[in-house]
């Protein structure tokens, strides 16, 4: 499976046009992956000109990285969020249909919940 998936690709530039001087450490963090893995998507996103990273020194005179969508990263961006939307509408529509099956056999075993103890007690009227 590739590091780098649609979704992964696509939180991480959310993030970054939210807050363009956030760390790598906090895109970690805020995704739940190891920062290793996290430089090497930004790395990647960057090699593949959808990012552009300038340095700057932070209020602890620390170096510190600024990200910026570029163009092709916008249009990336854009493509990313539309196979994302797509997925997620896909995979809401089967869980709804999974919940109404699982509603019905509820249901049913409700209903036979129900019938079970007169049928235990022989009072079940065959009609």
């Amino acid at each position: 499976m590739p590091i780098l998936t649609d979704e992964v690709r696509y939180r991480i530039l959310r993030l970054i046009e939210r807050n363009p001087t956030i760390s790598q450490r906090a895109v970690a963090r805020d995704l739940g992956m190891s920062l290793g893995k996290t430089n090497f998507c930004v790395r990647a996103l960057i090699d593949k000109g959808i990012l552009k990273a300038s340095t700057f020194y932070n209020s602890d005179n620390k170096r510190a990285y600024s990200y910026v969508l570029t163009a092709q990263g916008v249009t990336e961006k854009t493509r990313i969020t539309l196979r994302f939307l797509q997925r997620k509408m896909h995979e809401y529509e089967a869980l709804h249909l999974e919940i109404a099956e699982l509603m019905e056999q509820a249901q049913k075993l409700n209903a036979s919940d129900a019938a079970a103890p007169a049928v235990r007690k022989g009072r079940v009227n065959h009609g």
